[in-house]
């Protein structure tokens, strides 16, 4: 068996400088667990990290990735929670500080010192990863490797969804963006109890239909349709109770704010990449309860296990493309420009 393996590697800060490069197999220290990786998903901050706009730490050069499924391989000294051969996900949050009131009160996902798989220390875009065995998530028997890539994704909107924002019955939801993160924000939100509408553009014409495949209340595209009509209509004239912002654009950002009824929630969970123009003064004119939400923590993972194994939440259909890891450019380019949803990349065995 050969001790190198394939990694795609962030080598130096700036726009590209990632590479695929021959590493050693990494080797698990005391409390860690070594994973073979079967499938990693793009995520939309790894394309923000092809571009050097990332605002999370990193230290390069770093192999990238961090949504992932795979086997467990080797135990390092002192794990007994995870026995070899465990079909598994993992945790992103490779460090915390464990001090912070954050990590204190189960927030570790913004810890005051959190370091990433992926950013930090080296991630799942390659044939093997090595993470904390207490970060290690266990899939159940009928949750495929497939779902379990999809898994860390789901978390995110659950934090956003559930956590922060909490949909009630009948709440009027607005969901701007239908990637990966807002189909699964949407179907949360919906089985909540509330009445989701999902936005996109002209480009997200199949994502929209997809949306509604997956039985979302309504899909509203932006160039075709008066979203202001319909959220006036449908809420008699107040206006949408929440919006969560899931595509990262100062066009949907300003929209949401516009359409969002006083006293209503609003949670930023796509990132811009740079900073926006925005009317603030609406905030303090509606009253509104506006949030962040950033990764997530243990209980995220908790329930989305939960759902993924009694099927509450359908994340199959949103898996648009698997590819080999040397194809990791039409990859990206594929979920830069609208062509894929949810894209994973599996390993492969050397470089050509």
């Amino acid at each position: 068996m050969s001790n190198t393996m394939v990694g795609l590697v962030k080598t130096a800060d700036g726009v590209g400088n990632m590479e695929l490069r021959e590493l050693p197999i990494p080797e698990p220290k005391a409390g860690q667990v070594q994973i073979e990786v079967v499938a990693t998903g793009i995520c939309g901050s790894d394309l923000h990290i092809y571009h050097s706009d990332i605002d999370l730490a990193m230290k390069l050069p770093v192999i990238t990735g961090h949504e992932f499924s795979g086997v467990v391989t080797k135990l390092g000294e002192g794990v007994d929670s995870v026995k070899l051969g465990d079909r598994v996900s993992g945790i992103t949050s490779f460090q915390t500080c464990g001090k912070c009131i954050n990590c204190k009160t189960g927030k570790t996902n913004i810890c005051q010192d959190k370091k990433l798989i992926g950013y930090w220390y080296d991630g799942a875009f390659a044939n093997y990863i090595v993470i904390p065995e207490i970060n290690v998530q266990k899939l159940p028997d009928n949750v495929s490797f497939h779902e379990g890539a999809v898994l860390e994704p789901l978390c995110c909107a659950i934090e956003a969804v559930i956590e922060l924002t909490r949909v009630k019955p009948e709440d009027l939801v607005v969901v701007m963006g239908p990637g990966l993160i807002g189909q699964l924000t949407a179907q949360l939100a919906q089985l909540c109890g509330g009445r989701v509408i999902i936005v996109g553009t002209g480009k997200d014409q199949k994502r929209l239909v997809q949306a509604k495949g997956l039985g979302i209340h309504q899909a509203v595209n932006l160039e075709t349709e008066d979203l202001a009509k319909i959220v006036t209509e449908m809420s008699g004239g107040l206006g949408a109770d929440i919006v969560f912002e899931c595509s990262g654009a100062a066009a949907a950002a300003r929209s949401g704010l516009q359409i969002l009824r006083k006293g209503g929630q609003y949670t930023q969970v796509g990132l811009f990449g740079k900073p926006i123009e925005i009317n603030y003064e609406l905030i303090a004119y509606k009253e509104a309860k506006v949030t962040g939400s950033l990764g997530q923590n243990w209980l995220n993972w908790n329930l989305a296990i939960k759902l993924l194994k009694n099927k509450r939440i359908e994340v199959l259909p949103l898996v648009s493309d698997i590819l080999p890891l040397d194809r990791w450019e039409e990859g990206f380019e594929k979920f830069a420009n609208g062509s894929g949803l949810k894209i994973l990349l599996e390993p492969i065995a050397k470089l050509s």
